[in-house]
This record gives structure tokens, C-alpha cells and sequence, in this order.
């Protein structure tokens, strides 16, 4: 050993076998590229199928694999077609001369009915089997009349026979041949399909009856190098079907290869329960398979015949390449190699989505940046000055242009006219100008048409007041469409980002988790684990039919939770619709926090209609929202308005959009949709179940309440209600809640309604601090009933308070200790 590594390591002759390899590598592939390329699109292939189907027969008389094979041929490789009739025609002559007649007979036959059929029914594929049925009956009785003078019911029952198998076959073929003769094949193949391709082969197989070396059979050696193969690469089951199929084919031929058919399947039993021991645990299968029904079979005089097939079919198989059995496996579902092309397949799909759903996101990203630079791109500053020089030119243009004091004025003094015109101007747009006599009395004696300007002015700026609302509009909808943009590309950003997180491989963990499971008597079918993150667990399990005793959440939550250091819940299970069945069940992580929530609601008067709408909704991510709007008066137009804000609101939150464009968005949308001046405020609070961290966001609102234990905390804000202002910031408040901890939201009619208080917010922190209960909705209603009492009974405005408990998420069962195995902080090695 220690020589060997010398010699590799040797600075003369270490390159020079790693070029040598590296030389032998590069030949194989290009002598394997060479086959291929001569056997697929040279047609080779097409001809030594053709040649061998050409020679293949059942029972020593009927022949129903070439008709069926050209047929095929005829329709998915029509410039191929010319080449598998000649074979065909050469692989039965080489049988006899009686033998290729009969197919000539045949091909006529199909050509003259194929014709007579295209007249009636123009899709010739449809009709296919039945044109070959058709032909193969006539071909045959015609070919049996021209022996012997006439047909008896004895041919005409073998001509149906064979009409029929020559149906079957071509439906086969029609499964079998583009697996064959198409360039890119697909991504898996059904079993149904395995099956046909191998009816193909054995086929084709048949075509080698009679071909032997010193008694070795030339169709049983390829058969059992076949069944090794597909044994290898697909199991014990591919090889099994495999098996009894070609026997089955073999035997058909040969009515003496009968046996084959039960040796080949337990030969490829064999080699697939071995293949775990690679090409020489699949081979010593096919081998022990092999003698062990040869004994049973023809008995020791035909041992040593079948041991030299077998050995040669090894030999043919273990120089088989690699890349060969490879790129075979990633068509037979079941494999690692499929299971691989299966992946990267999907992962190509997931990268080419990701791919266009972030030139998506860019191309939004950049219509909201062209959109936010419009109203950025000149300063305040010079659009008024603009603005003001169009409006005097305007003005001048109907009041200067004929006046005879027009040079003194312009020319000579330009500034001071300039100067006082814009006073004038200014003065009447802020309606101070008939109160201003010393600037009245200037422009009079500065300008002789000074009651003509005047009017001018005031007409003018009517127009520009109007051209300036319209302005507006524009700018906040470009704003909010620019905002609205930006929001999209950050949520399709975000979905690129789901799309391209790969589920990670935990293999290792999944066995332990079965070998837990099943250790503890539970049945598991399957464990797939896609995520172990901290907050994200996220694994999928298939098991048995439990009758609704509820292991899932009784057992196998409790023993994950001990496993994974962490609180395992289900999230969804699939019951089994029989008993038979199996359950599917998902499990991930839970909330580390829970809430119980409590309102309290009523409208002004008593009535039915209320100014004040609320919400509680669970936003995904372990996040939950609470939200009051109150429209501003009382009634159904301000009911519209607070409902209009809170449903916006949630479909816009629920989307992904950050809540701050959300809200903006809500109040740009609110602006734009109305001219009257109607608003409304918004109090939203959203609460992460993870860390219990609590973001408010308070527009316009009456401050909230945190009581925890004795003490009270305000959390208030200053923004102004949604709708009176286009543009604004949101200011946003943080607090870190603990368990226990209350969070007590209010509209003003709870705030205010107190009567005779002068300070609302001592009030409202000593009759929460007096409270005995801390039950959410019991809280609630005291706190309406306080307010109610001290109006006498009286409801002045619209009220709403909701009340919110935030709680430790305490697992409905235990966990149940797994002893020895991973934990998740732990390394495996």
C-alpha cells in the first residue's frame, strides 16, 4: 500500500496516470457520444429493431411484431420508416422465403387499407390498431389461400389470433417506441410505460430464437443481461416485472423456454434485493437465481449451459458503463438518480420562476422610483415662483399690452411694477387686499387701470386655485401609485425570496425520528422534514389509520417536542377515508405567545348603525392585529367610512405590504376618493406571538392601556386621522409585552365619554387599576358599563374597546422523553 501511494505520488509517474485516466475518460465519453449519435440519429437502431422483429414469430406461424412495428414507425418517425420496412423485410427473408412474403403481404395490405381508411376518418393515428387489425386478418387469410386454395375455420380463428396480438402490440409499441426514437425523453416513466419498453425488448429478443454458440442461446443471454440491468438500477420489483415479462415473451417464441419465465423473475427477485452490494451483489443474485430454477427446471443436464449464460450476461454487465445505468435509473421512478433529476428538474422550474418573479419586482420598483421622482424633481421653491410669474404675465397680457403708461411701468420701472403686482396678487389670494388701503391706494396711484387688474387678479386666481386642486390630484395619485408600486415589488421580492429557499436534506434526523416513533410502538410510514429553524419547525408524516384517538396530537407532538427542544403542535392532518389508509399530518412549531380577546360595542343612541368598526385578525407569521376606526360624526356615512378603513386595511396587511405603506396607502386612497371633508381615525396594534413585541400604529386615535399587574402604561401617538392631509409620516410606537400583560384599545367614546372628568387619562388608568378580573371580555364590559353610568344611562357617541390578554402558550400535553437520541442543539456525528 505504502508503495503504491509512493508511486502515486512520484512527480514522474503521478501525472502521468492522472493523465492517462484523464485520456481513457475522455475516449470512453466520446466513443459512447459516437454510439450514440450513430445508433439515434443515424437510424442504426431503427434497422437492428426492424431486422430483429422482422425475424421474430410466436408459435412457429404467427408473426404479429413487424405490421405493428412500421405501422408505429410510420407515424412518430415517418423519415425513418423507409429504413425499418427494408429491415423488416431482411430479418424475414433471413428466416425463410415463405416468411418475408408473408410480411411483404402485410405491408401491402396496411397501405391499401391505411388508404381506404384516410378517405372516411382523416386522423389516421386514432385508427391506427384497427387498420393493423384489419390488415394482419387479411394479409394472413389471403397468404393461407394462396397455399391452399382455401381458408378453414382453423386459420380463420389463427388469423383473428393474430390480428389481435398485432392490435395489442401496437398499442404497446405506441407507449414503447418514442421512449426510443424521441430526442429528449421525459422527466420519469410510469410503470405502465416500463412495462411496454420492456415488452419491446423482449420483442425484439425473440428476434435472436435460434442464434447459439456451442448450445448457448444467444435470446437468454440478453434476456438475463436485461433483468440484471433493470434489477440493478430499479430493485427487486423492476426486476421481478421484468423478469416474468420477458419470459413470458421468450416463452411465447419457444414453447421449451417455458421455465425462463419463472427463472428470469427470480433471478431479477434476486439481483434487486441485492443491489445494495452494487454490480457484484445484483450479479451473485441473477446467479444463484438462475441455478436454483435451472435445477428445478430442466435439471442438472442443462446446469452447465445456463451457468455459461449467466456468467457471460454478468461479464456483459459489469462492463457496462456506469454512465449508462445512470442516465437509465433517472427514468424509473423509485431511484436515488430519479429522485435527483427530480430535484434539480424542480429546482431549474423554482430558479427560472424566482428568476422572472424578481424582473417582476425590479420592473415595479422602477415604475414607483419614475413615479417619486416626478414631484421630486423641482423644488418647492422655484415652482411657486413659476407659478406666480405665469399668473402676472397672464394678467398683464390682457391689462398691459394696451395701456399707454406700459414702458414706464415695464421698462423703466420693472421691479417696483413687478414687486407691488405680486403684493397685490398675494394679498388677494389670502383675501386681505380690500383691507389693506395703504397697498390699495399705492397700486391705484401706481397703475391707471388699477380696478381692471384687480378684477383680473381675482379672476385669475379663481382659475389657478382650480388648476391647483386638479395639480393635487394628480401629484397624490401618482404618489400613491408610486407607493402602491413599491409595496408590490417589496411583497413579489419577498416571494422570490420563499421560492428560492431549498428544503434542506435531513436525513439522519428523519431516521431518528421514525426509530423514536416506532420504538415507542407508533407506526410510521413515512417522515419528511423540511425546516428545523428556531420558531419554523416544519415536518410532514404519513401513519396509519388511528380511528380518531387522536395520536398525532396526544403522542407524536408531545415525543417531537422533547426531540426538537421545542413546542410541537399539529398544524393540519388529512385523516385516512378507510381503514386501511394512511393519516397525513403536518407539525410545526407553535406560538411561544397566545391571546384571548375581548370587545365591547355600541352605537350612539342605542341604534343599530354604528360610526366605529373594528377587526381582530391573524396575519400569518405568528403576527396578530387589532384595529378600531372611528368616521368622524355618528350614522351610516360614518359606518361607511371606519368600514371602508378597516377592510382596506386587512386585505392590504394580510398581502404582505409593510403596515406603514399600508397605511399610507389607506389614507391616499381615502383622500382621492372624495372631495368632502370626511375622515377617519385608526388604531391598529399588531402583535408578534414569537416575542410578544407589539407595534402601534395610532392615527388620529385615543391612546391605549397596558396593564400589567398594578401598573398602567399609556402608549399614545401623534398623527392625524386618515383622509384630512395627503402626505404624512407614520409615527410608530414599539412595547415589549410580557404574559399576562392586558392591552385595553378605546374609541373617543370611551375615552371622552366619562362625564365631568377633566382628566380623561387618570380616570381611565384608576378604574383600570381597580379591576379585579382578568378575564378580556369581562374587562370590556365593565369598562362600557363605568362609562355608560356616569351619562346616566345615556349613550352620547359611538363606543368600542377591545381588550386583549397576552398569555404564555402552554402545551395541552406534555412532552414524553425520547432517551438516546438527537437533540437539536446537539451535533450529530
Amino acid at each position: 500500500m505504502e508503495k503504491a501511494e509512493r508511486r502515486v505520488n512520484n512527480p514522474f509517474i503521478g501525472p502521468v496516470i492522472q493523465k492517462m485516466n484523464s485520456w481513457f475518460n475522455k475516449t470512453t465519453k466520446s466513443i459512447i457520444q459516437r454510439l450514440y449519435s450513430l445508433f439515434l440519429y443515424k437510424g442504426l437502431i431503427y434497422l437492428v429493431i426492424g431486422f430483429l422483429l422482422g425475424r421474430a414469430f410466436i408459435l412457429s406461424e404467427v408473426i404479429p411484431f413487424a405490421l405493428p412495428f412500421f405501422g408505429v414507425m410510420l407515424f412518430i418517425k415517418k423519415d425513418k420508416a423507409f429504413l425499418a420496412c427494408l429491415a423488416l423485410l431482411a430479418g424475414a427473408l433471413s428466416i425463410s422465403v415463405q416468411h418475408s412474403l408473408f410480411v411483404l403481404l402485410a405491408l401491402v395490405s396496411f397501405a391499401i387499407c391505411s388508404k381506404m381508411t384516410s378517405l372516411i376518418i382523416k386522423d389516421g393515428f386514432k385508427t391506427l390498431p384497427v387498420v393493423i387489425f384489419l390488415s394482419m386478418a387479411l394479409a394472413r387469410c389471403a397468404f393461407v389461400y394462396a397455399q391452399y386454395g382455401k381458408v378453414t375455420s382453423y386459420y380463420y380463428v389463427m388469423a383473428f389470433v393474430e390480428a389481435g396480438l398485432a392490435f395489442i402490440l401496437t398499442l404497446i409499441f405506441l407507449q414503447s417506441l418514442p421512449i426510443v426514437t424521441s430526442k429528449r425523453a421525459k422527466q420519469s416513466l410510469k410503470i405502465e410505460e416500463i412495462i411496454c419498453f420492456m415488452i419491446l425488448i423482449a420483442s425484439v429478443l425473440t428476434g435472436l430464437t435460434g442464434v447459439s454458440f456451442q448450445g448457448l442461446q444467444a435470446e437468454l443471454i440478453l434476456a438475463r443481461y436485461t433483468v440484471l440491468v433493470f434489477a440493478f438500477i430499479g430493485g427487486a420489483s423492476i426486476g421481478c416485472t421484468v423478469g416474468v415479462v420477458t419470459g413470458l415473451i421468450l416463452s411465447l417464441a419457444n414453447i421449451g423456454n417455458l421455465y425462463q419465465m419463472s427463472l428470469l423473475a427470480f433471478s431479477g427477485l434476486l439481483g434487486g434485493l441485492l443491489k445494495e452490494g452494487k454490480k457484484v451483489g445484483a450479479a451473485v443474485g441473477l446467479l444463484i437465481g438462475s441455478l436454483l430454477i435451472s435445477l428445478y427446471g430442466e435439471g442438472s443436464a442443462e446446469l452447465i449451459p445456463t451457468l455459461y449464460e449467466s456468467l457471460i450476461a454478468i461479464g456483459l454487465f459489469l462492463l457496462t458503463p456506469q454512465s449508462i445505468t445512470k442516465k437509465v435509473a433517472k427514468y424509473i421512478p423509485g431511484t436515488i438518480e430519479h429522485s435527483q433529476e427530480q430535484q434539480q428538474y424542480a429546482r431549474k422550474i423554482r430558479d427560472v420562476t424566482a428568476q422572472k418573479v424578481d424582473q417582476f419586482s425590479n420592473i415595479f420598483y422602477a415604475l414607483s422610483e419614475s413615479f417619486a421622482t416626478f414631484y421630486h424633481s423641482v423644488s418647492n421653491k422655484e415652482s411657486k415662483e413659476k407659478e406666480i410669474d405665469l399668473l402676472l404675465s397672464s394678467v398683464t397680457e390682457y391689462s398691459c399690452q394696451a395701456c399707454y403708461k406700459k414702458n414706464k411701468c415695464w421698462v423703466e420701472n420693472f421691479d417696483k411694477t413687478y414687486e407691488i403686482m405680486k403684493q397685490v396678487m398675494q394679498e388677494t389670494e389670502e383675501k386681505n387686499y380690500y383691507k389693506n388701503r395703504k397697498l390699495k391706494k399705492e397700486f391705484q396711484q401706481h397703475c391707471s387701470k388699477s380696478k381692471q387688474v384687480e378684477a383680473l387678479i381675482e379672476d385669475e386666481l379663481s382659475h389657478f386655485r382650480a388648476n391647483q386642486t386638479l395639480k393635487q390630484k394628480i401629484h397624490d395619485s401618482r404618489r400613491l401609485v408610486a407607493e402602491q408600486l413599491l409595496g408590490v415589488s417589496q411583497v413579489m421580492a419577498d416571494f422570490s425570496r420563499e421560492i428560492k429557499r431549498e428544503r434542506e436534506q435531513h436525513f439522519v434526523q428523519e431516521e431518528q425520528v421514525t426509530e423514536a416513533l416506532q420504538h415507542f410502538g407508533i407506526e410510521i410510514q413515512q417522515v419528511e422534514i423540511y425546516s428545523l429553524d428556531q420558531g419554523n419547525i416544519d415536518i410532514e408524516m404519513s401513519i396509519p389509520y388511528c380511528n380518531g384517538h387522536g395520536e398525532c396530537e396526544k403522542l407524536i407532538a408531545p415525543m417531537l417536542s422533547d426531540i426538537l427542544e421545542e413546542q410541537i403542535i399539529v398544524k393540519a392532518e388529512q385523516c385516512a377515508g378507510h381503514p386501511n389508509g394512511y393519516c397525513h399530518v403536518a407539525f410545526g412549531s407553535a406560538k411561544s405567545y397566545r391571546v384571548k380577546t375581548g370587545v365591547a360595542h355600541a352605537a350612539k343612541g342605542g341604534g343599530l348603525v354604528s360610526g366605529d368598526s373594528y377587526n381582530m385578525m391573524e396575519l400569518g407569521l405568528g403576527k396578530y392585529a387589532a384595529a378600531i376606526s372611528d368616521g368622524m360624526g355618528n350614522g351610516a356615512r360614518a359606518h361607511l367610512e371606519s368600514n371602508e378603513t378597516i377592510k382596506l386595511l386587512e386585505k392590504i396587511l394580510q398581502s404582505g405590504i409593510d403596515e406603514k405603506v399600508a397605511i399610507k396607502t389607506i389614507n391616499s386612497i381615502l383622500s382621492l376618493r372624495t372631495t368632502d371633508e370626511i375622515y377617519s381615525t385608526l388604531d391598529l396594534a399588531i402583535l408578534d406571538l414569537q416575542n410578544a413585541n407589539c407595534k402601534f400604529l395610532k392615527i388620529g386615535s385615543t391612546p391605549s392601556f397596558i396593564k400589567r399587574s398594578e401598573q398602567i402604561i399609556k402608549v399614545q401617538a401623534s398623527n392625524l386621522p386618515i383622509g384630512i392631509i395627503t402626505e404624512f409620516d407614520v409615527d410608530v410606537v414599539s412595547e415589549q409585552l410580557k404574559a399576562g400583560d392586558i392591552l385595553i384599545m378605546m374609541s373617543d367614546g370611551i375615552f371622552e365619554g366619562p362625564r365631568h372628568v377633566e382628566n380623561y387619562d387618570l380616570w381611565m388608568k384608576r378604574k383600570l387599576k381597580s379591576l379585579k378580573t382578568e378575564n378580556p371580555q369581562e374587562i370590556a364590559d365593565l369598562i362600557m358599563e363605568e362609562v355608560i353610568r356616569t351619562r346616566s344611562g345615556r349613550i352620547d357617541d359611538d363606543m368600542t374597546v377591545l381588550v386583549i390578554k397576552i398569555d404564555h402558550n402552554t402545551p395541552k400535553w406534555a412532552s414524553i422523553p425520547a432517551p438516546g437520541l438527537f437533540r437539536k442543539n446537539q451535533e450529530i456525528s
